[in-house]
């Protein structure tokens, strides 16, 4: 019996935006892409993680307005990864360890995918096992 692995289940939709993007431009392009995360990228390099609840509770819930929140200033950093071949349950433990939600996924040193605490809840097929 085979195992399930990260690579099988992530969302290779990736969403970038630089640090200077705000809050509000942040939730409209993750609305627009689908997407609950978008990875903030510096001189082209990844270098944080914002996700829906990063806007819900450091932006709207200071009652402050959104639009003056840089989302380089919100995110999350620095990012947890994890190969595309390591088992799920591996993944579940490093969500759990550090508090996330979200995990970077790699192949060798490039960002291939995002995997969220939902993808972990997507059925695989049993031809996968």
């Amino acid at each position: 019996m085979s195992m399930v692995t990260v690579g099988q289940l992530i969302n290779h939709k990736l969403v970038t935006a630089p640090g200077t993007m705000n809050a509000v431009e942040a939730a409209k392009s993750m609305s627009a892409h689908r997407v609950g995360s978008i990875l903030v990228e510096h001189d082209r390099h990844i270098v944080g993680i914002v996700t829906e609840s990063d806007i819900v509770r450091k932006v709207l819930g200071t009652g402050q307005e959104p639009s003056l929140f840089p989302i380089g200033v919100i995110m999350s950093a620095p990012l947890i990864g994890i190969d595309e071949r390591r088992p799920i349950t591996e993944a579940a433990d490093l969500m759990y360890r550090y508090g996330v939600r979200h995990l970077v996924v790699r192949k060798a040193d490039a960002v291939v995918g995002i995997l969220s605490v939902r993808d972990l809840l997507r059925p695989v097929s049993t031809d996968d096992f």
